[in-house]
């Protein structure tokens, strides 16, 4: 069964990391894969995404198989499927455990956490993506980890081709071709805070070195959600009388469930990764299908339950209180996606798993930090300066697992305004220096230009009268999509630059009255 464990973790391992690399445009805008399905079977962001807007994806309708699977066969999510519970495993192999060294009793602040999240999501908030585990794993590979890779990757055979040496740039540069078709992304993605996301990332697996499965034991809410479903679960462990109180079966045991303690184990805290059944010298454990309830431990102490729900309710008033929560005040540079919904509901749904930033062609999705206050941490906005919204592409909507940003087809998406373009005539360079610039009438990607001309009468240094095409921006045309500000010669501060006022989904931040 171990074996048999191993196998299912690593097919779901690759599985997960061939999903991940496919999340990417291929030359059209179709996915050819279900990228997104690893979120879309997650009943923890079902669960709350369901309690905060009253709504879910038909797709979420996918995680009541896990639940189902739960409910017969325990935590084997956990234990057999999660690909960070893989990844835990496989660090925590890097540390030996020393003799006789006391597992920690904090199995119950998951469940504390679990409970703040539920019931901050009751009340509107959504915050499961911070520490949902898939959320997490995907967001912290998109943002950090692949971005790492790709930099690594390239700057080896960058340093290999300035060697210039016969024969071997050859090979690597054949080497190159094939990893440039299979593994790397078409260009090198660059995104604001990747160390950030990356540390956090990194010391999860680093508690792996703490003690074996650290976030899984402790701090996985997506476990603790499982964990209650199992406590009815149909396939039961049960001890023999055979049983020594060796405690072998306690040494291996993934989920800190105490499996030694006999009719006192945990099976909530139960990853049914069999290590148990396999290691007993004498053969006393095994598992099988009972109609009869074992008895689960669920001792979380009244007063914490009580102190985990407070929170989750004051943490709303507290994430709330600033200016970003009044109606009639709008963050210039929070550019959503096109196809976002209504800033409120958008938090509502989004978990923050970083699926659209990893699918932008132009790497011009980036994750907040407070832009949209901490509620809206990590949340996806469009920073044209970096990369601009291409006008005929809708794969941000198509990965999107909660519909915090629609899917929209391609007639539908070219309407959709997320800004308007704005002249900063004291850098523009027709209008502060006399010299002709038509680069943001040129890229603007509007069948009828949103930017046109003004023919003007200019004196330049010695007085001589010229006439130069001044650049305009039509309200009505411009959709914001911020090429002309990516494509301004003004490159630190372009003289054209997009702001949200005007985005079609919000009835306030507009620019003129109806």
């Amino acid at each position: 069964m171990q074996n048999l464990r191993r196998i299912s973790q690593g097919i779901f391992l690759l599985i997960f990391l061939f999903l991940f690399l496919q999340t990417e445009s291929k030359g059209h805008d179709e996915l050819g894969y279900p990228v997104k399905i690893f979120l879309d079977f997650d009943p923890l962001i079902f669960l709350t995404t369901l309690f905060s807007a009253h709504a879910v994806a038909g797709a979420f309708y996918f995680s009541l198989i896990i639940i189902i699977l739960t409910i017969i066969f325990g935590k084997v999510f956990c234990g057999w499927i999660c690909p960070l519970g893989t990844l835990n495993n496989m660090i925590g192999y890097l540390r030996k455990k020393s003799i006789n060294e006391a597992s920690r009793d904090w199995y119950r602040l998951k469940y504390y956490i679990l409970i703040f999240l539920i019931v901050s999501s009751l009340f509107t908030l959504q915050l499961v993506g911070i520490m949902d585990p898939l959320s997490l794993l995907i967001r912290s590979f998109s943002v950090s980890v692949f971005p790492l890779f790709n930099y690594s990757i390239r700057t080896v055979f960058d340093i290999l081709y300035d060697l210039n040496i016969r024969g071997l740039v050859d090979i690597s540069e054949s080497l190159y071709s094939i990893l440039k078709k299979s593994v790397l992304s078409f260009q090198q993605p660059f995104y604001y805070q990747s160390v950030f996301i990356g540390i956090l990332f990194f010391l999860v697996l680093g508690l792996n070195l703490v003690e074996r499965m650290f976030w899984c034991r402790y701090l996985c809410p997506l476990g603790a959600l499982l964990g209650i479903l199992s406590r009815y679960s149909l396939l039961k462990r049960s001890v023999s009388e055979g049983c020594t109180s060796c405690e072998a079966c306690a040494s291996v045991c993934q989920g800190n469930a105490a499996p030694d303690k006999r009719e006192n184990w945990r099976n909530t805290e139960c990853f049914y990764c069999w290590n148990c059944d396999d290691i007993c010298p004498q053969n006393a454990v095994s598992f099988g299908f009972a109609t009869k309830r074992a008895a689960a431990a669920m001792d979380l102490g009244r007063r914490r339950v009580i102190v985990s729900m407070l929170s989750g309710v004051g943490a709303v008033p507290l994430l709330r209180t600033e200016p970003l929560s009044r109606t009639s005040f709008s963050n210039p540079k929070l550019i959503r996606p096109p196809g976002s919904l209504e800033e409120k509901e958008f938090l509502k749904r989004c978990v923050k798993c970083g699926e659209c930033m990893k699918v932008c062609i132009t790497n011009g999705l980036q994750p907040t930090l407070l832009e949209a206050g901490l509620e809206g941490i990590w949340s996806p906005l469009l920073i044209p300066k970096i990369g601009y919204c291409e006008y005929r592409c809708t794969l941000c909507g198509q990965v999107c697992p909660t519909g915090a940003i629609k899917k929209l087809a391609i007639k539908e998406k070219v309407k959709v305004k997320i800004g308007l373009a704005m002249i900063d005539k004291g850098r523009c360079l027709p209008y502060a220096h006399a010299t002709p610039c038509i680069v943001c009438e040129e890229v603007c990607p509007t069948p009828k230009k949103a930017i046109w001309f003004e023919n003007a009468k200019v004196k330049d240094r010695e007085g001589s009268e010229i006439v130069i095409k001044q650049p305009r921006v039509d309200l009505d045309l411009c959709i914001g999509c911020g090429i002309c500000e990516t494509k301004c010669p003004v490159v630190d501060m372009p003289a054209i630059y997009v702001t949200s006022i005007g985005e079609s989904r919000s009835k306030k931040n507009q620019l003129l009255l109806s």
